[in-house]
């Protein structure tokens, strides 16, 4: 069996949840990326077999196969198929993992792969009506945790959402608010100091926001990889503001 090799990678700045790319479709996201990977191996666009991309949501401007969305947007020809996964929050994970599988059995021989998310444009979602007349409805904000519950699952295993299982989990495993916030202001550090060396310039692409000029776009993403920030609404932080953070009180689960 042969072996499948990343030969490039790029990705959009991080935005924070109602921040920097709160204006920018998850589509046009992804686009955006494969746009710029393919400018710089433009000799490939053409051997391109297959898009896979990871997406937790689908309820929105991802629905209906956001690859094979963000495939078109981006310029790609027609004929490249898309396949979009979902694996929650590991979900580009499984796409590269999915195109290494695909090459590694002789399927294809080139793709493109990773996920993409917008959590703050996530709509809300209500389901159809069950009887005539119906004077009721249920709305579901789908940003984040469950939707239109099955009683047995609810029943059976829970429908906890993901910050209420990490709850869960630090409970069962004994692990400190201390820690958390020790290990959560260590990374945001090391983020930080990555981008003002400049680790991920070669990674990190332009997303132009909604209403912003192109140049405007181009500077924060260069500002990004360069200058050790995102600009406003992007990014990580490496202000001592983590520190007095064990102090508070747990956001999800009510202390007992």
């Amino acid at each position: 069996m042969r072996e499948a090799f990343i030969c490039d990678f790029v990705r959009t700045p991080i935005g924070r949840y109602e921040g920097g790319l709160s204006r920018v479709r998850a589509d046009d996201l992804a686009a955006a990326a494969i746009k710029h990977l393919m400018a710089r191996n433009a000799s490939v666009g053409a051997a391109i077999d297959e898009v896979f991309m990871g997406c937790a949501n689908q309820a929105g401007e991802d629905n209906r196969n956001v690859a094979r969305m963000a495939s078109l947007l981006s310029g790609l020809p027609a004929h490249v198929p898309g396949v979009t996964l979902n694996r929650l929050c590991a979900s580009g994970l499984d796409a590269v993992a999915a195109a290494a599988r695909a090459i590694r059995a002789g399927d294809i021989e080139l793709a493109i792969a990773g996920g993409v998310e917008s959590m703050t444009r996530a709509p809300f979602v209500m389901g159809k009506a069950e009887r005539a007349f119906q004077r009721t409805a249920e709305i579901y904000d789908t940003t984040i945790g469950w939707r239109f519950v099955n009683p047995q699952m609810k029943a059976l295993y829970g429908v906890d959402s993901m910050p209420e299982t990490g709850e869960n989990v630090a409970s069962q495993f004994n692990i400190s608010r201390e820690d958390q916030d020790a290990f959560a202001f260590r990374s945001q550090q090391r983020a930080a100091r990555a981008l003002a060396t400049g680790v991920f310039a070669e990674q990190i692409v332009p997303s132009r926001a909604a209403g912003q000029g192109r140049g405007r776009a181009r500077d924060r993403a260069r500002r990004a990889a360069s200058a050790g920030h995102h600009g406003r609404g992007f990014g990580p932080s490496s202000s001592p503001w983590c520190a007095p953070m064990a102090r508070s009180r747990r956001q999800f689960i009510d202390d007992q």
